[in-house]
């Protein structure tokens, strides 16, 4: 079986997979990181959203082959080295922007990697930048409302 070195939330990990694996597979079975979710296995969801190189991806059709170079963030990664919150999580905290928590991985990543590429989006790009993910709570506004914060806070 292939080893791949993958660098994940800052560090070096060595993993040894078959290179078709779904990188969701590698990061939840093989290294017990529990951000990432597995909804729909179709890219069609959000929850199994990461980081790739600042952009948000989903990790479930991705195989860990494609992502033997690049830098990974899943939402464990997020807070900082002494457990201080990224600052869209803070956001999602103050705005109350959860409910059931599935989707909230995949939504916090899309967020954070919209405001990668746009530090200031307007209600419609972060609407578009959301719309990948599958939610069935009522907390859409909320979420909105978070993103909006940060936008502000830069």
């Amino acid at each position: 079986m292939p080893q791949y070195t993958l660098s994940i939330n800052g560090s070096q990990i060595a993993v040894d997979s078959e290179p078709d694996t779904p990188l969701l597979y590698v990061l939840r079975n093989d290294l017990e990181l529990n951000g990432p979710k597995f909804g729909c296995g179709l890219s069609q969801c959000g929850a199994c959203m990461v980081l790739i190189d600042g952009k948000a991806e989903p990790s479930c059709i991705r195989p860990v082959s494609s992502v033997d170079d690049s830098e990974i963030i899943t939402l464990e990664g997020l807070a900082d080295k002494n457990g201080k919150l990224h600052m869209v999580q803070e956001a999602f905290v103050q705005e109350q922007a959860a409910q059931c928590g599935y989707c909230l991985n995949g939504i916090i990543m899309a967020s954070v990697g919209l405001l990668n590429e746009n530090p200031n989006p307007n209600e419609e790009e972060i609407k578009e930048a959301l719309e990948r993910n599958l939610c069935r709570c009522s907390a859409h506004s909320r979420m909105i409302k978070a993103v909006k914060r940060c936008a502000k806070s830069q």
